[in-house]
């Protein structure tokens, strides 16, 4: 009769309890065995005593969550909440090897402003290709404008100033030639 009492009693029988029926006072039971030797295991692995009472927690909760996924063909009870302790302690570890990133923080956004030298190398550039621009024949200058400053397409360009297709495009082809060289003088 006491072999029935004490198997009443068991770890398994009271997990079994929790999954069954959500017994509190079979938890409780199991808490008062588990949890202190949950955190004595987790300090021998060598987490702080703060650490380690939250992991013992967290080993408990989630012991009350997934009782019923415990099988007692497969594993002792004590091997079932270690498994789940190892694994919280594990997973402790990583977040703290590898924190969050909080994407708001202002230290990971970058400065919207240029630094004073890239600021001043733009400007640079700036006035080369305006001076360069200044340098083109007037018709091939009004076309690379109409181009690139307006966004109109080499047709609407044609219409626009009442000329061939191939006469835009020769003319921004020799536009080109005389900005690259231009703007390649100024560099060597």
């Amino acid at each position: 009769m006491q072999a029935l009492v004490a198997n009443v009693d068991s770890p398994e029988a009271l997990l079994h309890a929790v999954a069954a029926r959500q017994d509190r006072q079979s938890f409780l039971a199991l808490f008062r065995h588990f949890a202190p030797r949950v955190k004595a295991y987790l300090r021998r692995q060598g987490a702080d005593s703060a650490v380690a009472d939250d992991l013992a927690q967290e080993v408990m909760f989630k012991v009350w969550r997934r009782a019923v996924a415990f099988d007692a063909a497969k594993a002792s009870a004590a091997t079932w909440v270690y498994a789940i302790a190892r694994n919280a302690h594990i997973d402790a570890f990583r977040r703290t090897r590898r924190p969050e990133v909080d994407m708001d923080d202002a230290a990971l956004v970058a400065d919207s402003r240029p630094l004073p030298d890239d600021a001043m190398a733009h400007g640079e550039r700036a006035k080369r290709v305006q001076d360069a621009l200044a340098s083109l024949p007037a018709e091939q200058a009004t076309i690379v404008r109409m181009s690139f400053f307006l966004h109109k397409s080499h047709a609407e360009i044609a219409k626009e100033l009442a000329l061939p297709l191939g006469t835009v495009k020769s003319r921004l082809r020799l536009a080109f030639g005389r900005l690259r060289d231009a703007l390649h003088e100024d560099r060597a």
